[in-house]
């Protein structure tokens, strides 16, 4: 049995009884501002019922949802940066998380369409945030990449991503340092 794990304040709190029905719900629609909030609230009782590494695969999900940026659930639940690095630093010895930033790393120079270059920098972005939290997590040394520095990762999700997104994932980094796992 998967420990209970302490509520993210980085995510909305879930609804009692979310599954993996919650999205297979979105399979053939939309996947945008109600398919990234169910992201948010299934990855947080995921995280909730001790599945780490489930929860982190939610929040790629919402990192990935159709928005431009205009949705109103982003004043309420900014970008998952925060919560993602707070997952990292906050899962507990015994709980199955894998390697974050060899997953970031691999995710990031695997991005497929659609919207690939803002997918990919998300996860740069978020592999960043490994790095700050877990430095001592060791990169894949089969995998042949070369790691963008912050200001790549600045520039990138400037160009990229959501109006104020850049911001969002500087404060989540800020966090991250006092985080360190």
């Amino acid at each position: 049995m998967s420990p209970v794990l302490p509520p993210c304040p980085y995510l909305p709190t879930p609804r009692a009884g979310l599954d993996w029905r919650s999205l297979h719900a979105y399979r053939d629609h939309e996947r945008g501002a109600d398919f990234y909030f169910g992201c948010l609230e299934y990855g947080h009782a995921l995280w909730q019922r001790g599945l780490a590494a489930r929860a982190l695969l939610c929040l790629d999900r919402a990192f990935g949802a159709e928005l431009s940026g205009e949705e109103p659930i982003l004043s309420s639940w900014e970008m998952p940066y925060a919560a993602t690095a707070w997952m990292i630093a906050r899962t507990p010895d015994g709980v199955f998380i894998g390697n974050p930033r060899v997953h970031f790393q691999h995710y990031a120079d695997r991005m497929n369409e659609p919207r690939r270059e803002q997918r990919r920098w998300r996860a740069w972005a978020c592999w960043a945030l490994t790095r700050a939290v877990a430095p001592g997590l060791p990169g894949d040394p089969r995998h042949e990449v070369t790691e963008p520095s912050a200001l790549q990762i600045e520039s990138a999700l400037a160009a990229n991503g959501l109006l104020g997104e850049v911001a969002v994932w500087r404060a989540a980094l800020d966090l991250a340092a006092g985080l360190k796992a």
